[in-house]
This record gives structure tokens, C-alpha cells and sequence, in this order.
């Protein structure tokens, strides 16, 4: 474990290689799990704000679920998370005419039809935030639904941590993310020892 400011980081994000594979996992986090996209507090608000832009994109089944239940619950460990449509889907994706999942609200802030990107437990992913008492751990979580991902990022040569640059930053700041950098750089000097 490293530590950098108020966070404890595993060594994965260092030795671990990652790059998205649409191609290959069809969009796959969107849709598999126990519950939906894990939402910081202000990410509700946000969610609701940008339905006037992404509600065509939605499929009815999601639109019924918002209007009935809304774009958030509680799940059985006390967080709010997305909704879910028929205890698989996130209320929030859609999909392209090759069976890919995408998330319709990245898909709007693509288009320049919103400011808002996506929750950032979504940005981060493959790695999850968990806050404790005193610090933040921040941990690479490793399923089997990103496996073409893991090959992808091996094949360019992309370390976790540099294939979620933006994200780290849009958490956790530029100065932290520098500090991750130096640490990384020291952590390939000396052949993985920190």
C-alpha cells in the first residue's frame, strides 16, 4: 500500500495494466452486479438534472423505473446507488446497434448535450473508493467482465493509474495525481519496491 495525502492506494494501480474494451466486454460494468453505480452525495442531483437531455436515450423499461422509483436507492450495505432495471441494468444505459452498453449520460456530455460526465464511482472504474474513518482507500477491483480490458491495457502498455488519469484527478486533484506519478517513477526505479 502506498500512502499519498489522505488516501491509502494499492500497489495495483501500478502493476496492473488496463485500457477499456467496448469491443470486447460490451459494456459489461454497466450491467452485471449485486446493485447499481455507488453515488457520492451531490451525484443525485446531478443524475436528475440531466434527465431532460438523455430521457430518449433511455429505454422505456428505465423510464418507468425513474418515474416510479427514481434515479437512486439505497442498497442492502446503506449507499445510494443508481437504480437498477430488472435487478441488471443500470437505469442509465442504452445501447448501440451491436448489443454494447453505454452510459446515456457520458453519452450526452460526449455530445456536448451536458456538463456532467458520470458518477464518478463509473469514471473510476476498474478501481473503487471506499472511505474509513481517517482516510480513503482506494483499491483496483479485479472481475472477471474486464478481462479484455486487462489484455488491451498489457498489449499498449498502459498502466492502471495513467488509464485513469482524468478521473484520479477529477477525485482526487492534480496535486495528489502528481504524487501518485512520483511515486510510480520511484516504484520502476527500484524494480517495484517502495
Amino acid at each position: 500500500m502506498l500512502h499519498i495525502q489522505d488516501t491509502l492506494i494499492s500497489l495495483d494501480l501500478f502493476e496492473q495494466y488496463f485500457c477499456c474494451d467496448l469491443a470486447g466486454c460490451k459494456g459489461s460494468c454497466c450491467v452485471e452486479g449485486d446493485s447499481g453505480a455507488p453515488l457520492e452525495e451531490e451525484e443525485e442531483e446531478a443524475l436528475k438534472a440531466v434527465l431532460p437531455q438523455i430521457w430518449d436515450d433511455l429505454s422505456a423499461q428505465a423510464r418507468a423505473v425513474i418515474e416510479q422509483q427514481g434515479v437512486a436507492t439505497t442498497d442492502s450495505e446503506g449507499e445510494r446507488v443508481t437504480n437498477l432495471v430488472g435487478k441488471k441494468d443500470c437505469v442509465f444505459t442504452c445501447y448501440d446497434e451491436k448489443g454494447v452498453c453505454y452510459c446515456a449520460v457520458e453519452k450526452a456530455w460526449r455530445e456536448g448535450r451536458s456538463t456532467f460526465i458520470k458518477p464518478i464511482s463509473c469514471h473510476l472504474y476498474p478501481v473503487r473508493v471506499k472511505q474509513y474513518a481517517n482516510y480513503k482507500a482506494v483499491n483496483y477491483q479485479e472481475w472477471s467482465i474486464c478481462a479484455s480490458g486487462k489484455v488491451l491495457g498489457r498489449k499498449v502498455g498502459l498502466p492502471l493509474y495513467q488509464f485513469l488519469k482524468e478521473p484520479l484527478i477529477r477525485k482526487f486533484g492534480q496535486d495528489w495525481y502528481n504524487e501518485l506519478c512520483e511515486a510510480a517513477s520511484l516504484w520502476r526505479k527500484t524494480g517495484g519496491r517502495l
